[in-house]
């Protein structure tokens, strides 16, 4: 698939996956729709992206609000004219085990990461249909391949992302429709979705504090990089991305043993 010259909706675009894709897509010719609730970020990415010459809107989104999705559209067909890709990044954190996780935390956290990758999918279809050649790509997790403890809501969230992705696409296939859709499975990324997790019930703020630093150990790939990787997929049509050599570690363990890897993966982690 070409990108050039095409016109690409990307939520979550203020910060880190969102705004790496956005400068690989710039790079490459594509224009940009470009929303989330951190506005001032947007400008960032904006001033960004704008640099390659493209044509960049701006869009204040929470993806968690069925009226501002399911009205999205008309504005980025005002903006642009058309929509040939949509990447469903937004995404945040909750960390906690199932029980610390309070039940409107882990409704908070669907809304966002599933129904939002849902409900804008839905949303966009039509658009997506009339492009000829269009593509949607939703950014689940190497969490939504493995599933440690402690991620309850964020891996249930991911895992729903990559079934919701894999089901979609064989129905648009089976039907002769030009939508590709690529799931896309990120490692170790140096985002701040780590330092912005919404905290879990019960743990004191010197606890809290030392496990998001230890999950940041785990964040090294610039996003840029990951952006790089996300959409050099989508332009070899590929089902499944996997961002990172961490991400793609953890698939062959799970592949290799889908019931028992983590006792393997949990002392490497260590």
């Amino acid at each position: 698939m070409r990108v050039e010259g095409r016109t690409a909706v990307i939520t979550g675009a203020a910060s880190g996956i969102g705004r790496g894709t956005a400068q690989a897509l710039a790079r490459r010719g594509c224009n940009l729709a470009l929303a989330d609730l951190n506005e001032e970020g947007l400008a960032e990415t904006a001033a960004l992206t704008e640099a390659h010459g493209v044509k960049v809107s701006r869009h204040r989104l929470d993806v968690g609000s069925r009226e501002a999705v399911a009205a999205f559209p008309e504005t980025v067909l005002a903006a642009h004219g058309r929509a040939d890709l949509l990447f469903n990044n937004a995404g945040v954190a909750i960390g906690g085990t199932f029980e610390q996780v309070a039940e409107e935390d882990f409704d908070w956290l669907m809304e966002i990461n599933f129904w939002g990758v849902v409900r804008m999918t839905r949303a966009f279809l039509p658009l997506l249909r009339s492009s000829g050649q269009a593509r949607i790509v939703n950014v689940s997790s190497i969490f939504g391949i493995i599933a440690p403890p402690g991620q309850t809501a964020y891996s249930a969230s991911k895992f729903a992302v990559r079934a919701f992705s894999e089901s979609l696409r064989r129905e648009l296939e089976a039907e002769g429709a030009k939508i590709g859709v690529t799931v896309v499975h990120p490692g170790g990324v140096a985002t701040s979705i780590a330092k912005n997790a919404r905290p879990p019930r019960g743990v004191n703020d010197i606890d809290l504090e030392a496990q998001k630093e230890r999950f940041d150990k785990f964040l090294r790939m610039p996003p840029v990089k990951a952006g790089e990787i996300i959409v050099a997929g989508v332009e070899k049509d590929r089902p499944r991305v996997l961002v990172g050599n961490d991400a793609r570690f953890m698939a062959v363990v799970e592949r290799l043993a889908p019931v028992s890897y983590w006792k393997f993966l949990g002392r490497a982690l260590k």
